[in-house]
């Protein structure tokens, strides 16, 4: 991979990231709670999870598979698996939340699904635009 692309993938990865932390800790504050009741753990481990979701929409993004939604599923599966594993890990360190494996399912497949929703809008985009360069 070339320059280009890492600092688009850091890129991505720094402003979900910031994002997200953003609106937990409105969230929280909106809430009266004034200090992330898990902590640390709990920055290093959304870290992880956005790391798998992110590396793996990359991997998903440059495979020969055609159909786009069958590369979404390719990718898919695998990582929700390993965020599940990342989980069950967690769970060795600390206790869980009743909700944890539902929490990690919808956060993480509501986010993978916003990037293949704004990946193929990209692509469509760009396919039209090279057939009209091709039509001049």
């Amino acid at each position: 991979m070339n320059k280009k692309k890492w600092i688009r993938i850091v890129s991505i990865y720094s402003i979900i990231y910031t994002v997200i932390t953003l609106l937990n800790s409105v969230l929280y504050l909106r809430n009266g709670i004034y200090e992330d009741p898990s902590g640390n753990w709990h920055e290093l481990d959304r870290a992880m999870i956005l790391l798998i979701g992110i590396a793996a929409f990359e991997l998903c993004t440059n495979l020969p598979v055609k159909p786009l939604a069958l590369r979404y599923l390719i990718a898919y599966i695998p990582s929700q698996l390993l965020a599940f594993a990342y989980v069950w890990f967690c769970g060795l360190r600390e206790p869980l939340a009743k909700t944890a494996y539902r929490d990690i399912w919808i956060n993480f497949t509501s986010l993978f699904v916003l990037l293949c929703i704004i990946n193929t809008v990209f692509y469509v985009f760009k396919k039209k635009r090279g057939q009209k360069g091709e039509k001049k």
